[in-house]
This record gives C-alpha cells, sequence and structure tokens, in this order.
C-alpha cells in the first residue's frame, strides 16, 4: 500500500494523433481548469497538421510536445508521456473532446483527501452522456464485467480514458501495451497492486465514427486477451 500524502502538482498527459482540429481547444479546456502544473503533449506520428500546430504551442503555458517519429499507437503515447511527466500526480486525458477538463476537481479529490492512489472517471455512474454508440457501450461494460470477475472488483467502466494515478503508483509498474489495450493492462496491474482505487462519475460527449473515432472492433478483443494475460502473468 502507499503512503497518504496531499496531491501536489499535476501533471496532464495528453496523447494525440491526427487531432488538428481540436488540440487548441483542448488545451485551453485544460488551462482553464487552473490545476495543472504541466501538459504533456505526446504527438504520435500525426500526419494532418497536428505536428504544424504543436510546434508553435511547445513551451509556452505549461507545454510541453514530444514527438514520435512514427505512428506507434495509443498505449505507446501514454507510455511515453508517464516516462516524461513530472508531476507528484498524473492525470491521462484524450484530445478529442469526448473527456471534459472541468471534471478536473472532482477526479482530483480523492487523492487530494488521501482517499486513493487512483481514481477512474465513470461515464456509467449517473453524469450526463451523449446517446449514441449502443454496441461501444455494451462492449465496454461487457469488458469491466470480466475485468470484476477475472480480478475480484467492483468497477463500472475499465475502459474509461480518465485515469488519474500518483506517480507512485507507475513508478515500477511495467507497462508494455502500444495500442488501445493500454486501459485494460494498467488496469490489471493496478488492481493486481491492491492500490486504493476509487470511481467518480463524469460526463461524456463521445464522438462518431464519421467525425474521428479511432476505437474498433478488434481492440475489444485485444482487450479480452489482455485481462486474461495480465491476470496470470506480470
Amino acid at each position: 500500500m502507499l503512503y497518504n500524502r496531499p496531491a501536489m502538482n499535476l501533471s496532464v498527459i495528453i496523447p494525440v494523433y491526427n487531432e488538428k482540429n481540436t488540440i487548441h481547444e483542448i488545451l485551453a479546456r485544460v488551462q482553464k481548469t487552473g490545476l495543472v502544473w504541466e501538459i504533456v503533449v505526446v504527438d504520435d506520428g500525426s500526419t494532418d497538421g497536428t505536428r504544424e500546430v504543436l510546434a508553435a504551442l511547445n513551451g509556452k503555458h505549461g507545454v510541453r510536445v514530444i514527438l514520435h517519429n512514427k505512428n506507434a499507437g495509443k498505449g505507446a503515447a501514454v507510455r511515453t508521456g508517464i516516462q516524461n511527466a513530472r508531476g507528484d500526480v498524473m492525470l491521462i486525458q484524450d484530445a478529442d473532446l469526448e473527456y471534459d477538463p472541468r471534471e478536473y476537481p472532482g477526479l482530483l479529490k480523492p487523492i487530494q483527501e488521501g482517499l486513493a492512489d487512483v481514481v477512474y472517471g465513470s461515464r456509467f455512474l449517473g453524469a450526463p452522456h451523449r446517446a449514441i454508440l449502443f454496441w461501444n457501450m455494451l462492449a465496454n461494460k461487457l469488458l469491466t464485467l470480466m475485468t470484476n470477475i477475472l480480478y475480484n472488483n467492483m468497477l463500472t467502466d475499465m475502459e474509461t480514458g480518465y485515469k488519474v494515478f500518483r506517480r507512485e503508483v507507475v513508478a515500477n509498474m511495467p507497462l508494455r501495451a502500444n495500442r488501445f489495450d493500454f486501459e485494460p493492462e494498467f488496469t490489471a496491474k493496478i488492481l493486481k497492486s491492491q492500490v486504493r482505487v476509487f470511481e467518480v462519475p463524469i460526463s461524456f460527449n463521445p464522438r462518431e465514427y464519421s467525425e474521428g473515432k479511432k476505437i474498433k472492433l478488434w481492440d475489444a478483443f485485444e482487450a479480452v486477451w489482455a485481462l486474461l494475460k495480465y491476470r496470470f502473468v506480470d
């Protein structure tokens, strides 16, 4: 178990791939919270002009930009962000505007109060959300059910993009996922480490595939394999 201490500096990690149309807005929303010590943006080989936008923002208002030479996947970008973040607490923020930085106070509260080492923002605890993508929602709930059965837990949203955690939680944690299987790998290893995990409700505004949503059906099968694999191996 980890020792309790108040949260200090917050690093927001933003994995980015072809988000030219939203990167300015998400950075503005994150900065507007007034809660962030640094923003680590990891561009995962964008080809739509995102890298050029980020070049003009690097070093300004707490933004640090790290570039992958080629697209390696969301998990790889998040791992790079974790390795380079300097804050006491880290928060993963997608760049596509599906998740609202105005949720930060609620996400941080259990850590600030010494109640949690990891906080998940759950899309299924009653907060407002856009009513689309039924099959995605069903897949998320089935994967969460599988997680709870395998790891004897009571999560409601394993696949959430909003994960907040103390630096100590990941200091010696081997993370290997390169794609969207980062979520089940991280969750599996968090639950096996027996740190204190809280969930809080968050609002959610999912975008359609026509609007640039990237996760696909195959990613659900990869998540199943990851949950099974990490249940029995490190």
